[in-house]
């Protein structure tokens, strides 16, 4: 509760019913773009991964799946997926993807250690995207391009939406600013990394904060992320390292910086084997993902995960999550709503 964000005068701008359309408008419209973007095809994923392979996402390292036996398996247990980030790459491979065509999928995962809030649920969909690129694909530029491409998807699909719905009126900039999270530090030194997002999106309106998961000037990481999925240790741009980020936007109904997407150029084998040891997780090298990377039976790739619930938050101007989504809130947290204006489902 102490995190949450009561918006001093907030208003739905649109009733449930209109909600409910809003948010089948925009999934419609911005996965169609995307794909259309960045030349994926639509696959099915899995809702859970067996336990032990390497393929479950483990995020920052320290969030635990939701995990249960399975009967007809002999008890072997089954996790309940994070994202797909390698999961993925694995499917591009069963599916000899050429360069410069991905795939895309519905990803539904449960985050049972999640922080509740206006932002975080315990129930998480998003786009999981993923595209095969060539070695001289793996740059700065190359991603940086691939943002701008799903940066303007967001903001046709918010003009769009603006468009059905005239109560809404279009508040994204009409580009993306880049900046490396150790340039951010310097620019904000005395702050920490939520409040540097918190100043340079209500600078700019939407930034792409590159570098997320090696160590800064100061000793410390923007954010978490794990080893074995994004680059984050190559060195891209000016000398700094990191192949990934985060696109974030100011969101002004709740007046803070909100994040719309994870994304980046994934490991080759070199940062694979950089970042294991790093982070002291070299025994994951006997995975079978792992395996499968060490051995070049993957491609290289490049990809992120699109909050769903997320964007149509913000594209329909909602105070909470729990607007757009289905999910479990403490009765404490659905009261307070209440009273500032936002109804959970």
């Amino acid at each position: 509760m102490s995190k949450l964000i009561k918006p001093e005068g907030y208003k739905a701008l649109l009733d449930p019913r209109q909600t409910e359309q809003g948010i089948k408008l925009i999934k419609d419209f911005f996965q169609q773009n995307l794909a259309t973007e960045l030349r994926l095809s639509r696959v099915t994923a899995p809702l859970f991964v067996l336990k032990g392979l390497g393929i479950n996402d483990d995020l920052n390292g320290v969030e635990r799946p939701v995990s249960f036996p399975i009967k007809d398996l002999n008890d072997s247990v089954a996790e309940v997926v994070h994202s797909l980030a390698k999961w993925k790459r694995l499917t591009l491979a069963e599916y000899d993807t050429e360069p410069g065509y991905g795939i895309y999928t519905d990803m539904n995962a449960i985050r049972a250690d999640e922080e509740l809030d206006n932002l975080h649920s315990l129930y998480v969909d998003q786009w999981d995207w993923e595209a095969v690129i060539t070695r001289e694909q793996r740059n700065i530029d190359f991603l940086k391009d691939v943002v701008r491409r799903i940066y303007a998807a967001i903001r046709r699909t918010e003009y769009l939406t603006c468009e059905t719905y005239p109560q809404l009126k279009p508040f994204l900039p009409e580009d993306i600013y880049f900046i490396h999270s150790e340039d951010l530090l310097k620019m904000y030194p005395d702050k920490t990394p939520k409040e540097r997002e918190d100043a340079i999106c209500k600078a700019y309106g939407a930034v792409f904060i590159i570098g997320i998961g090696g160590e800064l000037s100061n000793g410390e990481k923007h954010d978490g992320r794990a080893p074995d999925y994004d680059d984050w240790t190559t060195v891209a741009e000016n000398g700094k390292p990191g192949l990934n980020g985060d696109i974030l936007i100011w969101y002004p109904v709740l007046q803070r910086s909100f994040e719309l997407s994870s994304m980046g150029i994934r490991v080759d084998k070199e940062a694979l084997l950089r970042q294991l040891q790093l982070t002291d997780k070299e025994e994951r090298k006997q995975l079978y993902f792992h395996q499968r990377l060490l051995n070049d039976q993957l491609p290289l790739s490049i990809g992120g995960g699109i909050g769903q619930s997320r964007l149509c938050m913000v594209l329909l101007h909602k105070g909470h999550i729990g607007e757009i989504q289905a999910s479990i809130w403490p009765e404490e947290m659905r009261q307070e709503c209440r009273k500032y204006g936002m109804s959970l489902i």
